[in-house]
């Protein structure tokens, strides 16, 4: 009986022994697939949310910390309701660094920049716009959200968001922000010239010259084909407009002001209309849905306002029509010209750029062009004024959109001739 009994508690023990030995070993082998699915799980998310494409048309090749590679950071989390930033680190008191790569700024920074908020130098929807020269000497542009902004916080957010993962040269440059004290504000790179809009129609600038007119729609036309074709996913900017595109000494244009920009969104049940009168795309006002080709409508408006000097506020598209009527034998869209220009502008190009214009405010928006075909466009007719001679007007076409009944935007020839050469024959846009 002892050596029965000792054999059978020999054998329990042993066998007590390999089942605690394999639950274990089946515990560590379940926590490390799921271990491995998490780390998959997060290097997909961080894959997927990878918001810039290094390829996109006319991208900046510079990007930043939060768009390179497996080793990018989680997707941005808002700013809380006291104004901080749960997505924030570093010392107190100092400048810090969010994952999108912009600073934040101490209030009591931006009050001795300012003296005290008195340099005023704008004002618009957000809030007041002031000078501001930093401790390091730099000059910067300080946008103050007002308590009664028709924007508020979650433009706000938008924009410190938006801006810290889009860059190309085209686009307004935000250097850094600030939530403290109840206060919301953002600065940017300053922009010595101001406003497209306050050289069309304040009279102590002297007139745009024709030459610089094409080359800031063109700027401006590369800015958007960037947020377009170069942003994953597609940004519509929403509120293309003269007041938001800024000049700087060289008077190169970058779009500014991001506080309504948005993924595309096609649905009927989409929230109230947001936009400026006059630039709304009429496709997005009645169904509430706004695509890309809503933006290429709003730049429609802007070259005609080029063209023209007049404010789509104020009857220019009206305007447009009634030259329209007489523009069917490609000739006629000199009736609208500015008067400020005195009759120096070249007329092909002019007829050329009207057409481009007419073909982006198209009711219907499959019908519109692509940004990258109004780039494309616009750039041929740049190339055209550096050709020494100029044949018969002979005609080349764009095309807008495959299956559109629309015939194409044509060219003249004398812009085909340089086509092919180096993109280094257009003007230097870097700022």
């Amino acid at each position: 009986m002892k050596g029965v009994s000792w054999g059978l508690i020999i054998g329990v023990t042993v066998g007590v022994v390999i089942g605690v030995l394999l639950a274990t070993a089946a515990l560590l082998c379940i926590r490390f697939r799921k271990r491995r699915a998490q780390i998959g799980s997060n290097s997909s998310r961080r894959t997927s949310t990878v918001p810039i494409r290094a390829n996109g048309v006319d991208a900046c090749t510079m990007l930043s910390d939060s768009t390179t590679g497996q080793e990018s950071p989680k997707v941005l989390e808002t700013l809380d309701v006291n104004g901080a930033s749960s997505w924030l680190e570093g010392p107190k008191g100092k400048n810090v660094v969010s994952v999108s790569g912009i600073p934040k700024y101490p209030y009591k920074d931006l009050q001795k920049a300012t003296s005290n908020f008195t340099t005023v130098i704008g004002q618009g929807a957000f809030g007041p716009v002031y000078k501001a020269q930093m401790s390091t000497g730099e000059i910067v542009a300080v946008k103050v959200l007002a308590s009664n902004s028709k924007q508020g916080e979650k433009e706000f957010q938008t924009e410190v968001l938006l801006l810290g993962r889009l860059h190309h040269r085209n686009l307004v440059n935000l250097v850094g922000y600030c939530a403290e004290k109840g206060q919301h504000m953002l600065i940017y790179v300053y922009m010595t010239n101001g406003s497209l809009a306050s050289h069309l129609y304040n009279e102590k600038y002297e007139p745009l010259k024709w030459d610089l007119r094409i080359n800031i729609a063109l700027d401006v036309a590369r800015g958007l084909e960037y947020l377009h074709d170069g942003a994953v996913p597609p940004v519509v900017h929403r509120d293309i407009k003269s007041h938001n595109i800024l000049l700087d000494k060289s008077m190169n244009a970058r779009v500014a002001d991001f506080g309504l920009s948005r993924e595309e969104m096609v649905s009927s049940h989409a929230s109230n209309i947001r936009g400026t009168f006059g630039y709304l795309d009429p496709e997005y006002v009645s169904s509430r849905s706004f695509t890309t080709k809503s933006d290429v409508y709003s730049f429609g408006v802007l070259l005609f306002e080029l063209i023209a000097g007049r404010n789509p506020q104020q009857g220019l598209m009206e305007y447009v029509e009634l030259a329209a009527i007489n523009a069917e034998a490609k000739e006629g869209w000199e009736e609208i010209a500015d008067s400020r220009l005195d009759g120096n502008y070249d007329m092909d190009e002019l007829h050329d750029m009207a057409r481009l214009a007419y073909k982006c405010i198209n009711p219907v928006s499959r019908k519109r062009p692509s940004m990258r075909d109004v780039v494309q466009a616009l750039s041929l007719i740049v190339k055209g004024r550096h050709s020494k001679k100029r044949p018969s007007p002979h005609f080349i076409t764009l095309t807008i959109e495959e299956g559109s009944s629309d015939p194409p935007i044509c060219i003249s020839d004398h812009h085909r001739q340089d086509s092919s050469d180096d993109s280094s024959d257009l003007p230097d846009v870097n700022v």
